[in-house]
Parts: structure tokens; C-alpha cells; sequence
């Protein structure tokens, strides 16, 4: 017997994880990890340039003399139920930019979550941006949302009146009749804060209309952030979302947010010495191969890649083979990847192989489908 709709929509929502039912989640929110709550690469960076650091879903573009850290710190706005933010501050300064310098903390989105805003036509959504902002900095930075896929910038200015205090930001940007977004998974949409801007950027005028993207016309007014070693500022509570007025945060299930975030990018190890991070076989007597699932479907194939290979050990039945020389990701998919270790030592050719950590919570296995 067909079910009736009312029968339907019931059996959705026991299907759903009873921690989405008890937040009230729609995903309305466009970020990811917009309550900072996710810190996969580590909790603190110092020397930034340009990449991802510390905050999952968030990079750094960094093009100046200045040199700056930045941290998840637990200085959030009271009563809010946040537990975290970003914190970037200022070590060296840099009191007089450069025409081509720039700071700017930016969050990739996916083109193909981007689709029921329907820009390029005329029934394109107005789009509002929320964050709480707290800077030792006062005065008039910029915010700005950029079409990826056809080059088109609209960009905001808002004010940060006292200093070392929290305030909520709300900014509300058309929708773009002009362009759309590829249905892809590209690169759609950056939604991009900056924080300093040489006059490659700040000579022409703001562009607060979409319109076709201009360096000139992208960061008009925007304070030096780097002019001073006191400099400090904090962000948390980013949310876009379709409207013209800002809704109270979203917030997710803890699992729910990790497991968006690992679409683009996870890390293995750093909890337990001896931690396991895949079993596989011996091929000869100095490599071999061992399978890693992916904890969700990745964005694309991704890199596979670690920063300390010497605190791998390799085991083949009762024979260690020391620490692989080098380690590459053979073909692989969304899902799966087989990692392929070479340089081992005394190996028996088709034996069972497993690659762990020698006594360290430091070693990382890291998998990097970013945008």
C-alpha cells in the first residue's frame, strides 16, 4: 500500500539523526563551521601565509611584510552559545602597504550547494551575511561575496566602533539577476573579510552592485590591520543565508559539522600513540600498499600527504620495516584511497602490512580535497 504524505514525511523524520531533530537543522546556513568549532589542522598557526591553518573551511591570502598568528581562541560573545572563535593578531607590523598588498580570511563554497539561490535569473534570492566581530582595530573593513565561476564581485563595508568589544554584524546583498553558478564542484561562491588592502585595491570605487569583478573597486576604505602589534581581531557566528534579515546561528551537532568539513578535508592520528592508520600487503621486500576509507564522500580525489614520515612504523607479521621513505596516494577516488609505501625494509613479499605510528601523537596522515 502507497504511503499517504502525512506517512512519508514521518518516516523522513525517523530516518534523520534524532541530534537534527533536537537542533531544529535545516542547513539554511551556506558556511561551514561557521561557530569555529572545527580545528582540524591544529588550534594555533604563527607566520601565516597563504592556505588553510587552523579553522576547517577557512584560508588565509596573504600578501604583505606584516606577519601575524591566528588561533581557535575561546573568546566568544556572551550568551550566545558559542564556544569558539578565529583570533588573528598582528606580531610585526607593517605601517606602510605596498600598491599589491592584501590580508584577506575567505571561505571557498561549492558551486552545486549554490543552485536554489538561482542567480542568473530573475528570481535570484537576496543573500544576508551575519557574524559577531570583537578587534582592538576599529574603523571600516570590508566584506565581499565573489561569482568564482563568471568573475562578478559585490562587495560591503561595516564599521567596527569599540575597541576589545563584541558587536553582530548584518549585511544583506542582492541577488545577482546577472550570472549564476556552474553545477559543479568547482568553486561557486568566496565569501572573503579583509583586513588590510594596498591601493591596487582601494582606488577605484567600492563595488556595493554586482558587477564585473575589479581589484580597484574590491576592498574601498578598509583599515590597515597590520599598522600596529596590538592589533587583534576575533569572528565567530558567520552565517549567509537566503533572506534579507539574519536568523539566530545555526548551530550543528558536533559529528554533523566534522563530518561537512572532512568533505574537504581530514586528518588521521594525533589522538593515541601506536595509532593505526591502515592494513594492506606487502608487494616485495621494500613496499607495499595498505587501503584507507574515507570518513565521508569527498569533494574530489584527494592528496594524500604528512609532515613528519619518520614517526611511521611499518609491521608485516612479527618483522618491523621501519618507517616508509615515502608514501603516495595510488589512484585515488572520493571514497577510498590506497596509499603506497616505499624505502621499507626486510619485508616479506605478499604478507600482511600495517602502518602506524611509532609512540607519537604528533604523526598525521592528512587527505586534502579543498577548493
Amino acid at each position: 500500500m502507497a504511503l499517504s504524505k502525512v506517512d512519508l514525511a514521518n518516516q523522513v523524520e525517523n530516518d534523520l539523526p534524532q541530534s537534527l531533530i533536537a537542533n531544529n537543522v535545516n542547513f539554511r546556513n551556506i558556511i561551514i563551521n561557521g561557530d569555529m568549532s572545527i580545528a582540524q589542522r591544529g588550534t594555533s598557526k604563527s607566520s601565516l601565509s597563504t592556505g588553510f591553518n587552523t579553522i576547517d573551511r577557512f584560508e588565509i591570502l596573504k600578501s604583505n611584510d606584516a606577519v601575524f598568528t591566528e588561533s581557535q581562541s575561546t573568546d566568544v560573545p556572551t550568551g550566545q552559545g558559542f564556544a569558539n572563535s578565529w583570533k588573528i593578531e598582528c606580531t610585526t607590523a607593517d605601517t606602510s602597504l605596498d600598491a599589491s598588498n592584501y590580508l584577506t580570511w575567505r571561505q571557498p563554497i561549492e558551486a552545486q550547494n549554490l543552485q536554489y539561490l538561482k542567480f542568473g535569473t530573475s528570481s535570484a534570492e537576496s543573500i544576508t551575511l551575519s557574524f559577531w566581530v570583537k578587534s582592538t582595530k576599529t574603523g571600516t573593513y570590508i566584506v565581499s561575496l565573489r561569482n568564482m565561476d563568471n568573475s562578478r564581485l559585490n562587495a560591503q563595508s561595516y564599521t567596527i566602533s569599540s575597541s576589545a568589544t563584541w558587536e553582530k554584524k548584518t549585511i544583506t546583498f542582492d541577488g545577482d539577476t546577472s550570472s549564476g553558478f556552474n553545477n559543479d564542484n568547482g568553486e561557486g561562491l568566496r565569501v572573503q573579510f579583509s583586513l588590510l588592502a594596498g591601493t591596487d585595491y582601494t582606488s577605484g570605487t567600492l563595488q556595493t552592485t554586482w558587477g564585473t569583478y575589479a581589484h580597484a573597486n574590491s576592498a574601498v576604505g578598509q583599515v590597515n590591520f597590520a599598522d600596529s602589534t596590538s592589533n587583534e581581531l576575533y569572528l565567530t557566528g558567520v552565517q549567509l543565508e537566503v533572506g534579507t534579515s539574519a536568523s539566530d546561528f545555526e548551530f550543528l551537532p558536533h559529528d554533523v559539522n566534522l563530518q561537512r568539513c572532512q568533505r574537504y578535508f581530514f586528518s588521521l592520528g594525533g589522538s593515541a600513540t601506536y595509532q593505526t592508520y591502515g592494513y594492506g600487503m606487502c608487494f616485495s621486500t621494500t613496499a607495499g600498499m595498505i587501503g584507507v576509507p574515507y570518513p565521508t564522500t569527498m569533494r574530489s580525489a584527494p592528496t594524500v600527504s604528512t609532515e613528519t614520515l619518520a614517526s611511521f612504523v611499518t609491521k608485516s607479521g612479527s618483522q618491523l620495516g621501519g618507517a616508509p621513505t615515502s608514501l603516495v596516494a595510488d589512484f585515488p577516488g572520493i571514497n577510498f584511497a590506497n596509499v603506497e609505501l616505499g624505502g621499507l625494509s626486510s619485508m616479506t613479499n605478499k604478507d600482511a602490512l600495517r602502518l602506524y605510528t611509532n609512540n607519537s601523537t604528533a604523526t598525521r596522515l592528512e587527505f586534502n580535497a579543498e577548493l
